[in-house]
């Protein structure tokens, strides 16, 4: 059991697959809230520009 608790700790791969995820998950969470800013105050920009076409 102690061979075996030795090979884990000394063994980093699974550090650095865990890291990937971790820094994966915060460039998605980034870009999500980015998009929905940006599709949010585009579709605003749109409906505005819209409604002053239509009053002219």
């Amino acid at each position: 059991m102690t061979d075996l608790a030795k090979l884990l700790w000394r063994n980093d791969e699974g550090q650095d697959i865990a890291e990937y995820a971790v820094m994966l998950a915060v460039i998605l969470v980034i870009v999500i809230g980015t998009v929905r800013l940006i599709g949010s105050n585009a579709n605003n920009v749109f409906s505005s520009v819209a409604s002053q076409i239509g009053t002219q």
